[in-house]
């Protein structure tokens, strides 16, 4: 693959796209919305929320880009994407080598689109925001370049064009076998990588489905799960082989990996392990942590879910927390059935870490927002069920070294809230595989890498996503992936060409 051809900004045609409109033309267009169904329709069902761009919408956003000679919006994404290039492709309808240009840095494109913080990473470094104006619509593009590819694949029964790549790899790396511990997205980043480099790679996922957090940690009104698959089959396009239901560790140890001829080892198990407050009622029957209310939810089928205790017509559910998958799970409530679903933050508004969009659809779909509250104690009614919460008012004080300011308690101010379910949403703590050699460690329970490599202090094992950061966004899980396997098949080519010069 040409990656010059693809990327150069040199191009004649781009050369000649950007003197097809003035810089005033181009920055008065307005940035482009999102379709979307309503609110009153989008919480009977799981139907996705954001319907994503037509044709014509995606060519006059593309538009606005002004194809900078030294793009902002680059070296705020995780991954490297070449992002002028691909959005060039789309002004000028060429939306196969759109893909192409996205296909050399990202294996999911589909879902980085929907789920990434691109307002804090690519969107953040447009030069629009120099000028007060809305970022170029980075996700959305890349979002319809995969969407629109996807489909026309399908349509016209074509062969993926990952798939034409798959034998491109050095040959140097056939045979050499890489086990994944993980199918999240740094599992798949990684993966994707190192097949195209040649080598043989086999992911290991303990559950029954792959696709890690993308399948049991967002719900599908957020990303589908067809769309999940679709990105997992390119993954399979190439050459990557997957085994679930298999708990490294557990099932399957590091030793036995080793006697199946495995040489390479990227553990990406992420970060599930549910994290608690500490205060009185945790135990009882109907507080429970968003990443079991999140799997009931995604990895059961809704009417198992619906004949379970938990269904929650006529229920009063409280989500504490304000992160993004504190949000996926109330507006999740709402769909199943809630009469109430709050979110209690014990900061302000201001300080809501979840997207925008995020934040907004759950306010357009009725959830209540107490802010500047934290739960203190869960109370119990006559039968041992949760009854209720009580809720400490805050305010809040000085900055700490983050520079938000800090929640301080107001004495006194304790409210009683009537509530049948509390999903938990404060963190998560990384899920350490078992049996793995005497490899350094964290208090945490983080594997401790080079941040430059990735590479653990067992030789052949790298880590990254999760596990390594703690719990952070997809794109920074899948830069983790990408970064290891380079630095991982740089160390195979260095024991390849030593070997040979002796």
């Amino acid at each position: 693959m040409d990656n010059e051809r693809l990327t150069s900004r040199d191009a004649e045609w781009r050369e000649e796209l950007r003197k097809r409109y003035t810089t005033k033309e181009r920055t008065t267009l307005p940035r482009v919305v999102m379709p979307e169904i309503p609110a009153s329709y989008r919480i009977t069902c799981n139907d996705e929320v954001n319907q994503g761009l037509s044709i014509e919408q995606a060519v006059l956003e593309a538009r606005r880009c002004l194809d900078c000679p030294d793009p902002g919006c680059m070296k705020g994404c995780p991954v490297s994407n070449f992002i002028p290039a691909f959005i060039k492709n789309v002004e000028r309808r060429n939306f196969s080598e759109a893909l192409e240009v996205l296909n050399l840095t990202t294996v999911l494109p589909a879902v980085c689109g929907r789920v990434c913080p691109q307002e804090k990473q690519c969107e953040a470094g447009c030069i629009y925001n120099k000028m007060k104006k809305p970022a170029v619509a980075i996700g959305h593009l890349e979002r319809f370049v995969a969407d629109f590819n996807r489909e026309m694949e399908r349509a016209e029964a074509h062969p993926d064009a990952v798939s034409e790549r798959r034998n491109e790899g050095s040959p140097f790396f056939a045979g050499i076998k890489i086990a994944v511990v993980g199918s999240g997205p740094s599992g798949l980043a990684f993966a994707g990588d190192m097949a195209k480099r040649g080598y043989d790679v086999t992911i290991f996922e303990a559950l029954h489905q792959f696709g890690g957090v993308l399948k049991y940690g967002i719900p599908e009104f957020c990303l589908p799960n067809d769309v999940v698959d679709a990105e997992i089959a390119k993954l399979r396009n190439l050459g990557v082989k997957f085994v679930k239901d298999s708990f490294v560790g557990h099932t399957l140890s590091y030793h036995e990996l080793q006697e199946q001829g495995f040489k390479g080892i990227y553990v990406a198990t992420g970060a599930g392990k549910p994290r608690f407050m500490g205060i009185p009622g945790e135990n009882l029957p109907g507080v429970m942590t968003a990443n079991e209310y999140l799997i009931r939810l995604n990895l059961l089928d809704n009417e198992i879910y619906g004949q379970n205790t938990m269904t929650l017509r006529r229920k009063r559910v409280a989500v504490i927390g304000a992160g993004n998958t504190a949000m996926d799970a109330v507006r999740a409530a709402r769909r199943m059935g809630a009469e109430k679903a709050m979110i209690v933050y014990r900061r302000g508004e201001d300080e809501i870490p979840a997207r925008a969009d995020e934040v907004r659809h759950a306010r357009e779909e009725g959830v209540e927002f107490l802010t500047l509250h934290n739960p203190v104690e869960y109370l119990a009614d006559e039968n041992g069920l949760l009854r209720a919460m009580r809720l400490q008012r805050m305010e809040l004080g000085e900055p700490d070294e983050s520079g938000r300011r800090v929640p301080v308690e107001i004495p006194g101010a304790i409210e009683e809230v009537e509530v049948d379910l509390v999903v938990v949403c404060v963190g998560f703590l990384p899920n350490p595989p078992m049996s793995l050699p005497a490899i350094d460690m964290s208090r945490q329970g983080k594997i401790v890498v080079d941040c430059a490599s990735m590479q653990s202090s067992s030789p052949d094992i790298y880590a990254g996503g999760d596990i390594v950061r703690g719990a952070a966004t997809v794109i920074l899980a899948m830069g983790d992936g990408r970064r290891a396997a380079k630095s991982m098949s740089e160390a195979f080519e260095n024991i390849i060409r030593n070997t040979s010069l002796v």
